[in-house]
Parts: structure tokens; C-alpha cells; sequence
């Protein structure tokens, strides 16, 4: 195998203008809102990316089927939005496959027509979350202040740390070669999956891009997470307990 493979499974039969990027990090933000939109919209899987740089290991599925690792860029059309869709199970081990993976993906969607690039993710705060911002970045000062307008929150040397992963060199490589992007993190624990810090930021997206989409199944899991973090914080509570949250500036990872 190539170090990194591409694999057109079928072909790109619209004029996507948009890229949607959501793969694991803190909280699983990103990861959550791309599978949502793939599941809410009738999708089509088109490419697979293939790279020794993931993690070497298979996904067994219900029937006992493996899968090679791999990222997945999906087709849909969103209430007439037209977009793609990368999500997968895990990101590149190695910083050169970060940028190689990266590239590969650029290289892909650009040729489909993709314009501007939404890279979605979380970004820790240390400590659980009651009121859920979206923090922003974007690789135009143009792009900063129509996303601002819809709530976003830029701040100065925010997120501390700048935006690790694939997230990240979207934005940055993607300025390189004239593709507008920007980054949507949602604000959440780091301690765990995080649906309703995906909601946020799936409200953030819905109202750049102009489409609605039906959000009860986070909402649904969202309501089993508080149910599992209030039994955590019981646990903390009781003699003898777990302690509590750790806090550590360390989760401050963008993802």
C-alpha cells in the first residue's frame, strides 16, 4: 500500500463548494457532527483514505467483516447545500502524516470544486461545562467577522495553544492554496464524549452555511451523558470516591 492511498469508491456527481471536516478529538465534537449530518441526509460514500500513518488495525462490523482504517468523505446535499463530508475513526499517529493526509484531502476536494472549508472540534476547558460556546478561528480577517455575527467567540492568542490535527492544517494549508477556511470548537470537559458541545457547534454550522437539520439524536444523547456525569459527580461525592475532575491546563488540546 501507498503511504497514503486515496480510493475513489464512487464518483462526486454534484458541485460541492463546501467541506465539512469532523474527526475525533476532545469530546468527539467534530466526529459527532459529521456522522449526524451523514446519517440525517441521504449520503454517498465516495472516497476512502488509506495511509500506514493511522493506526495498524481493522474495524470488525456486526456481520464479522473487517475494515482497513481509514478517513471517509461523504457526498450529501443539504436542503440544497451541496457539501462533502470527511469523518473517520482515527487521525494520522505521526505529525508528517498530519500534513500528507492533509494534502491528500486538499487535493481531493479542491479538484471536486470545494471552496471553503469548515473544520469542526472541541476545545477542553479543564472543567464540566454549563453554558456552551463555540470558539472560532478562520484564515481571513473577511471570514472572522461573518462568522463573529453569528456568535462565535475570536479572541486574542485563543484557543491557547492553537489547533492541533488535521483541523488545523486545513486552515493553514488551505490559505496556501486559496481555500477559504474556518474552525468550529465547541466548548466541553475533555473528559468526555460531548453531545451536547456537538450541538453547539452544529447550530453554529447550520446557520453558516443556511440548511435545518432534525438534531434529536443528540439531544438523546446529550440527555444520557448528563445522566452518566451526574452519577460521576455522585461518585465523587461519596467516601472513599473517585475524587474529583482533574483539572489540567494539558486539556486544552484542540481536536
Amino acid at each position: 500500500m501507498d503511504e497514503i492511498e486515496v480510493v475513489e469508491v464512487a464518483e462526486i456527481e454534484t458541485e460541492p463548494s463546501v467541506l465539512v471536516e469532523g474527526l475525533p478529538g476532545v469530546g468527539h465534537v467534530g466526529k459527532l457532527v459529521a456522522e449526524h449530518l451523514v446519517e440525517e441526509f441521504e449520503s454517498r460514500l465516495v472516497r476512502r483514505i488509506y495511509s500506514h500513518h493511522f493506526p495498524p488495525q481493522c474495524a470488525v462490523d456486526e456481520d464479522g467483516t473487517t475494515e482497513l482504517t481509514s478517513a471517509e468523505l461523504y457526498e450529501l446535499d443539504a436542503d440544497g447545500v451541496e457539501m462533502l463530508v470527511l469523518t473517520g475513526d482515527h487521525q494520522s499517529q505521526t505529525i508528517d502524516g498530519h500534513y500528507k493526509i492533509t494534502e491528500a484531502l486538499l487535493d481531493t476536494v479542491t479538484e471536486a470544486g470545494v471552496e471553503r472549508v469548515y473544520a469542526l472540534g472541541g476545545v477542553a476547558t479543564g472543567e464540566l461545562v454549563e453554558e456552551y460556546g463555540v470558539v472560532g478561528a478562520a484564515n481571513d480577517e473577511a471570514l472572522v467577522e461573518e462568522v463573529a455575527e453569528l456568535g462565535v467567540e475570536f479572541g486574542e492568542g485563543e484557543p491557547e495553544g492553537g489547533i492541533v490535527g488535521v483541523s488545523g492544517l486545513l486552515l493553514g494549508m488551505g490559505e496556501r492554496r486559496g481555500v477559504e477556511g474556518v474552525c468550529l470548537m465547541g466548548e466541553t470537559s475533555g473528559y468526555l464524549v460531548d453531545p451536547k458541545s456537538a450541538q453547539a457547534v452544529l447550530e453554529v454550522l447550520t446557520d453558516a452555511l443556511g440548511f435545518d437539520v432534525d438534531t434529536e439524536e443528540l439531544e438523546d444523547r446529550a440527555e444520557e451523558m448528563e445522566e452518566v456525569v451526574k452519577r460521576l459527580e455522585e461518585m465523587n461525592q461519596e467516601p472513599g470516591g473517585m475524587g474529583s475532575f482533574p483539572a489540567d491546563d494539558d486539556l486544552r488540546y484542540i481536536g
